[in-house]
């Protein structure tokens, strides 16, 4: 896939986040540090072209849309340029801020936080920790994420698979 040129697996919970900058959708540049003065962040890394960040990401939109007071904020991280992820938020009805991790720039964010597949998230602590992290959809975890924010992710009767790979 050739975003992260690392061959571990992405950092574990407990692991101390890297810091970044990365511009937003409208160039504002942004840091963890930055990110974190509002409170824990949640980042969710994902491409445009994969299928499973296209079925996973409108779930995540639901916690986001629904989050309680005090929830990990969420923020995307896209590793396309920023007009493809405009589109793919606009086609799948995202409205999370949206960061540009773009290969052009060597997938910098990606690789410092050793990314091998997407979707890949993060809840990051105020204290800089990881305490969460998945990669793929786990209907499990996507149920924990909904429970930390006091939102249901999915809704009565929903087809929702336990796992698909990224």
């Amino acid at each position: 896939m050739g975003w992260s040129k690392t061959k571990t697996r992405p950092l574990a919970v407990g692991s101390p986040a890297p810091d970044f900058k990365v511009a937003d959708l409208e160039g504002a540049q942004h840091s963890l540090s930055s990110l974190l003065a509002g409170g824990p962040v949640l980042l969710a890394f994902f491409k445009v072209s994969c299928p499973t960040c296209q079925f996973a990401l409108p779930f995540l939109e639901r916690i986001h849309q629904r989050a309680q007071p005090g929830s990990p904020r969420i923020f995307l991280v896209c590793q396309d340029d920023a007009r493809s992820a405009r589109d793919f938020s606009r086609e799948f009805g995202l409205t999370m801020p949206t960061l540009v991790d773009d290969g052009r720039k060597g997938y910098a964010m990606s690789n410092a936080f050793h990314i091998t597949h997407v979707p890949t998230l993060f809840t990051v602590e105020q204290d800089d920790r990881i305490s969460f992290t998945t990669n793929g959809f786990s209907r499990a975890d996507f149920q924990a994420l909904g429970d930390r924010a006091g939102v249901a992710p999915f809704q009565p009767g929903e087809d929702v698979p336990d796992w698909r790979a990224g």
